[in-house]
């Protein structure tokens, strides 16, 4: 029987420990919740698993694929969010090799000298941290680890050690509190301030940011530009934060948005703490599968 339960009783960073501990092999996959109407013997609601919303791979005990549901993460798209291959180069690739892996699509590229071995791996990497850093916000959701299941042998995996990424998850957290708290709503737009000319003379920003503000218009959400440009919430939350901060760009309410209601901000609701012996039993429980 796989593991499974809910990650408002464990977080996502706890289910990461669990998987480095127990070296496991498989694939977890979290789930939209659905109420079932019932209270577990917490009083809390039970909930169903609904729609796939992210799956993590893990091989021997550490993290190698990562991917969020609806996100294109194929390896011309991860190349092309990193910088690597130009949006015109990534759409002639894109009609030349539809029917290609992308191990063989790597090949291709690297003996093409359009990437290097390095663009590849990195790339790949990069992506792979940003979904999972962006998992560590998430506070409910079913879930289920697969044993022994893995991608299909067609995607290029790269082992990143789970150690270094609950360290790093850690000392995340707080920023990932702050921006939420700053943009709790990603269905704001944005516009230009007055005078955008001026305000651009000499910034020089990333590939990333540029393509935010290629975007920026008061009828696109910041959700859209972040779906058009292949984005995690947490990713598009930390370029607009900056973008905002730069005074490049104004949140405004796109065209038709209801009329928001005062009242206090109320903060991200914190993970509940698991117990020590939860813990252990876990921990057994996954060496057993």
């Amino acid at each position: 029987m796989p593991l499974q339960g809910n990650i408002r009783d464990f977080s996502t960073t706890q289910l990461l420990n669990l998987i480095n501990l127990a070296g496991k092999t498989g694939t977890l996959r979290i789930f939209e919740g659905i109420k079932t109407g019932e209270k577990d013997a917490m009083q809390q609601d039970k909930m169903a698993a609904g729609a796939e919303r992210a799956r993590v791979a893990f091989k021997a005990g550490k993290l190698v694929h990562a991917a969020l549901a609806g996100q294109d993460t194929s390896l011309v798209a991860v190349l092309n969010k990193a910088g690597k291959l130009t949006d015109e180069q990534a759409r002639i690739i894109r009609e030349r090799v539809r029917q290609t892996s992308d191990k063989a699509l790597a090949l291709l590229l690297i003996n093409a000298n359009y990437v290097t071995q390095k663009d590849v791996v990195s790339s790949i990497q990069q992506h792979t941290l940003d979904i999972v850093y962006n998992l560590l916000t998430w506070n409910q959701g079913p879930f289920r680890f697969e044993d022994g299941v893995l991608p299909g042998s067609d995607r290029i995996l790269v082992p990143i050690d789970l150690e270094n990424i609950i360290i790093e998850g850690a000392r995340r957290i707080r920023e990932i509190e702050q921006l939420t708290a700053h943009l709790p709503n990603l269905d704001m737009a944005l516009k230009f301030p007055d005078n955008p000319r001026e305000k651009f003379k000499g910034i020089h920003l990333s590939v990333e940011e540029w393509r935010v503000v290629s975007f920026v218009n008061p009828k696109n959400t910041i959700r859209q530009i972040a779906r058009a440009n292949n984005m995690s919430d947490l990713e598009i939350r930390r370029i607009v934060y900056g973008l905002e901060q730069a005074g490049l760009v104004e949140l405004v309410k796109p065209p038709g948005a209801a009329p928001s209601v005062a009242g206090p901000m109320r903060q991200a609701p914190r993970v509940p703490q698991v117990q020590k012996t939860v813990v252990n039993r876990l921990i057994d429980k996954i060496k057993s599968i």
